[in-house]
């Protein structure tokens, strides 16, 4: 997969990284400006554009990541497939695409755009915000997962039965049941009636 040019654009010359900048907007999605990552989910949290994807295969299960313990927010949850925030002035579309791809190394073989959700969610654990207007994708992964350790710490495939198991059981990202029931139209479309989404 390509490199967009967005992706590159963040490493100095000096060998440094720079601050992540993460696209604020208005309640209607607007834009309005740019504010560093982490700044940006202190509390109270700026409201900023995100991404959230959910992949099924050929038999109607989802994909489910659990976040890298290595990540300095939500740490070692379990939640949809690939969640993240375009750069400033690149489409959700292709951020979703992109960092699916970077996280799981796989490009999904069909990815639809499912609706818009805006929430404000606390991370207990982290004292971070998520503040976010978030851009729903679904769509289909028909070849091998191969997560980044650094990013991912496991996957897995589940039916909608073993998912309402598995979220009694294990620790979900607090947005993880916002960002499903707002895809959920989309995500009975695309696997018809008999998968029980």
């Amino acid at each position: 997969m390509p490199i967009t040019p967005a992706a590159t654009t963040h490493s100095s010359s000096n060998g440094t990284a720079d601050a992540i900048l993460l696209e604020l907007v208005d309640e209607n999605g607007v834009t309005t400006g740019t504010a560093e990552k982490l700044a940006a989910h202190q509390p109270p949290g700026q409201l900023h554009r995100a991404f959230s994807v959910f992949l099924f295969d050929e038999r109607g299960r989802l994909l489910l990541q659990q976040r890298a313990l290595g990540k300095y927010h939500s740490p070692g949850v379990w939640s949809n497939t690939c969640c993240g925030h375009p750069y400033p002035g690149e489409a959700p579309f292709a951020a979703a695409a992109r960092r699916t791809f970077e996280e799981l190394g796989v490009s999904p073989s069909l990815l639809a755009e499912a609706g818009t959700v805006r929430y404000n969610h606390p991370d207990p654990a982290s004292g971070l915000v998520e503040q976010e207007y978030n851009h729903l994708f679904v769509g289909l992964v028909q070849s091998a997962v191969r997560p980044d350790p650094e990013e991912v710490g496991d996957a897995a495939f589940v039916t909608s039965a073993e998912l309402a198991e598995r979220h009694a059981k294990d620790t979900f990202s607090s947005w993880f049941m916002t960002v499903l029931d707002a895809a959920r139209p989309a995500v009975r479309e695309l696997t018809g009636p008999s998968a029980g989404w």
